[in-house]
C-alpha cells in the first residue's frame, strides 16, 4: 500500500525564477513534497513562464488582494498547500498568512544575516552594500518568515569567499550559485522534520 504524505508547496516569486526552477526540478523526483502552485505579484515575471514549462498552476496577485483580503489564503487552501517557499518575493508577508502557516514559510536572503537584512535590502542593493563594506565573504541565509523583513529564526547559512576585485555583479553571481546549491535541499529537510514532528504529535 502506497501512502501519499507528499506536502504541496507554493512558491512565491517576483522575478526571473531561477531559484524557483531549481526547486521545481528538485521536487519532481521527491516523495516528500511537490510544487503545486506559483504565486506571483508581477505580470512580466519570468517565473510565470517557468511555471507553464513545468505545467504548474500560477496565480497573479495584486497588493490590494494580498493585504486587504483573504483571497490568497483561500487559494492556498484550495490547492491544499502545506508549505510556502519565498524565492525572490519582494512583498512583506502579511500577519494572517504567517499565523496560518506557523514555521511553514521559509525565505532565502542573499547575505549572511543579521548583516544586510531588513526593508530595502534585496537583490543588488545587498551586493552593493557588501562590496561597499569590503567584506571578504558573503553567502546565503535561509530562515523562517515572521511579520518582519529578514527577522525570522535562522535555519541554515552557507558562505562564499569574495575577492577584493569582485564587483557587486560578481558577488551576486557567486551568491546565486550558493542559493542554487542549497535551497531546494534545505527545504526538503525542513519538510521532513515538520512531518516527523507532526507524526510524533499524533
Amino acid at each position: 500500500m502506497i501512502m501519499d504524505n507528499t506536502v504541496n508547496i507554493a512558491i512565491f516569486a517576483s522575478g526571473g525564477g531561477s531559484n524557483a526552477r531549481k526547486i521545481m526540478e528538485h521536487f519532481q523526483a521527491s516523495q516528500i513534497g511537490k510544487v503545486a502552485l506559483i504565486v506571483c505579484n508581477k505580470p512580466e515575471a519570468g517565473v510565470l513562464d517557468i511555471a507553464r514549462e513545468f505545467d504548474i498552476p500560477s496565480i497573479l496577485i495584486t497588493r490590494k488582494q494580498f493585504y486587504e483580503s483573504r483571497d490568497v489564503l483561500e487559494t492556498l487552501e484550495k490547492y491544499n498547500i502545506g508549505f510556502i517557499v519565498l524565492a525572490g518575493f519582494l512583498w512583506l508577508i502579511p500577519d494572517y498568512l504567517v499565523q496560518a502557516y506557523p514555521n511553514k514559510i521559509v525565505n532565502i536572503h542573499p547575505a549572511l544575516l543579521p548583516k544586510y537584512g531588513g526593508k530595502g535590502m534585496y537583490g543588488m542593493n545587498v551586493h552593493k552594500a557588501v562590496k561597499a563594506n569590503g567584506e571578504s565573504q558573503s553567502g546565503i541565509s535561509i530562515h523562517f518568515v515572521n511579520e518582519h523583513y529578514d527577522e525570522g529564526n535562522l535555519i541554515f547559512q552557507a558562505t562564499c569567499a569574495l575577492k577584493p576585485e569582485d564587483d557587486a555583479a560578481t558577488i551576486a553571481k557567486k551568491v546565486l550559485e550558493v542559493e542554487h546549491r542549497h535551497y531546494a535541499r534545505v527545504i526538503e529537510t525542513i519538510i521532513q522534520t515538520m512531518q516527523k514532528e507532526e507524526r510524533n504529535d499524533l
